[in-house]
């Protein structure tokens, strides 16, 4: 590909990589209202969704370190959002579970949320929001692999997701 191509591809996708995420964020917030961060919100979806964690399955499943978990999950907790609980063959190992009051508070910031996303894709034929999400995935693939390789000079290699 051409280097002005590719260029103008680099920076379209910079562009509308950058308004995507701020207004997702912002529209998400708004809907989350002030009772929970967006980060907060998105170690209670990983907490609902796995059933139990620790402080470093969240660590690495949000790629921060375990010292700004640890912050959230205090917050969390002091809200009375989160239990934690020894184990008690490994008092060293502490798991993370949602009260009732989290449980609550998380199924109603998602049904906010999921009336905003819906909002959003119905105005795509199913085709075109299927296509963006199997890129999206491709994408995420691609991501998830470029971590553990070196980024060196770009090839003009295709590689597969």
């Amino acid at each position: 590909m051409d280097k002005h191509i590719i260029q103008e591809l680099i920076d379209r996708y910079t562009t509308v990589s950058f308004q995507v995420h701020k207004k997702a964020e912002s529209l998400i917030k708004g809907q989350i209202g002030d009772d929970l961060t967006n980060d907060q919100h998105y170690v209670l979806r990983y907490i609902s969704q796995s059933g139990e964690c620790t402080s470093s399955e969240l660590a690495d499943a949000f790629e921060v370190n375990k010292s700004a978990i640890t912050a959230i999950i205090n917050r969390m907790a002091d809200k009375g959002l989160i239990k934690r609980t020894r184990d008690e063959n490994d008092r060293r190992v502490v798991y993370l579970t949602l009260t009732e009051e989290g449980k609550t508070l998380y199924h109603n910031c998602q049904e906010k949320i999921q009336f905003l996303v819906e909002s959003i894709i119905t105005q795509f034929e199913e085709s075109e929001i299927r296509n963006f999400i199997n890129t999206f995935e491709k994408l995420a693939g691609i991501l998830a692999n470029k971590e553990n390789l070196p980024i060196g000079k770009p090839t003009n290699a295709k590689t597969k997701a």
